[in-house]
């Protein structure tokens, strides 16, 4: 249950009104970008990350400023740079001395305490930096002075990164890649979505998003969507997508002629997860087939690698996982 003082049918109106809210704030400020809006609100009321991938321009980070704002959750930025050392993430410890000379060591938390972290050009991090965010991620909670320490709740990091330059980048370890529910890719607006950006954005006035919910309300959401009833239609076409990517005797001959490493477990989690929070931002009670269709990208495309011959042939990703979807 949700809301142990409300029926559920009752808080799930509620819950889809306040996301529809939550959707019109934030599509007051970041326009033309409808599909990334709805997978940023899908993916924090399945209580994931999210990784935006777009080049520089795209609202990527006025999205994530814009989203706590409107969900009401308290934020931290950390701007990635090769020099970012774990403790500027996690915290570190300090040696004090109080008014009677006794020293004594004092853990000052890093950025990571909050409820919703901007990992800013995640990619120009280190490995060891990036390595910072793995038990966070997965856990919500950090082992530092020898004492491991729950972070708030809720908690989510929404990470960016740049597409185009690779100079001074670390690209995401695997481990790391599968702790983001999804990878939503950022792409240029259409002509008109365009032309209302320069007219709202170079006025005198700006626009401002107004807050629509708690961090409490998002955490019973999350719940909700936990609680909504899924389809056994809809289970296993969860599992044949999944399991259609990996390599194998029963794999299609594109997946063993051009698959190098596929979803595991995770992938079939998210997607379950995924497609009740997309139906109920929808108003829907329960998902159907088609969310599954279409969160099938943005869900298993961080998840699996292509081979050289792939590359060679210019076959992407999202080629494969779209023939996969449309045998569902």
């Amino acid at each position: 249950m949700p809301k142990s003082s409300i029926k559920p049918e009752e808080f799930f109106d509620e819950a889809v009104s306040k996301l529809t809210a939550a959707k019109k704030e934030i599509e007051k400020i970041v326009i033309g970008q409808t599909e990334v809006v709805d997978n940023t609100l899908v993916t924090l009321a399945s209580g994931g990350h999210v990784l935006l991938i777009g080049v520089p321009g795209l609202a990527k980070t006025l999205l994530v400023d814009t989203a706590a704002t409107v969900l009401g959750l308290d934020s931290n930025r950390v701007q990635c740079t090769p020099d970012l050392m774990p403790a500027d993430i996690v915290g570190s410890e300090v040696l004090e001395e109080d008014s009677k000379g006794k020293r004594k060591f004092r853990f000052i938390e890093g950025p990571v305490f909050t409820q919703l972290l901007m990992a800013d050009e995640i990619n120009r991090a280190s490995p060891r930096t990036q390595s910072a965010l793995l038990q966070a991620m997965q856990e919500r909670s950090v082992s530092a002075a020898g004492k491991t320490q729950d972070l708030p709740k809720p908690f989510h990091v929404l990470a960016t990164q740049n597409p185009i330059e690779q100079e001074g980048t670390y690209p995401l370890p695997e481990a790391q890649l599968d702790r983001f529910l999804m990878q939503v890719d950022v792409l240029y607006p259409d002509e008109q979505a365009e032309r209302d950006i320069i007219l709202a954005t170079t006025g005198v006035k700006d626009a401002k998003a107004k807050n629509s919910m708690s961090d409490k309300d998002l955490m019973d959401i999350q719940q909700l969507v936990r609680a909504m009833p899924i389809g056994e239609q809809v289970v296993e076409s969860i599992l044949k997508l999944v399991r259609s990517a990996r390599p194998d005797e029963n794999a299609s001959d594109t997946v063993n002629e051009f698959v190098a490493w596929a979803p595991g477990p995770r992938a079939s989690q998210a997607l379950m997860l995924a497609s009740r929070a997309r139906a109920l931002l929808d108003g829907r009670s329960a998902p159907s087939i088609d969310d599954v269709v279409a969160l099938s990208v943005p869900v298993l495309q961080h998840r699996m690698a292509l081979n050289y011959k792939a590359q060679s042939e210019g076959l992407t990703k999202t080629d494969v996982i779209e023939q996969l979807a449309s045998a569902l």
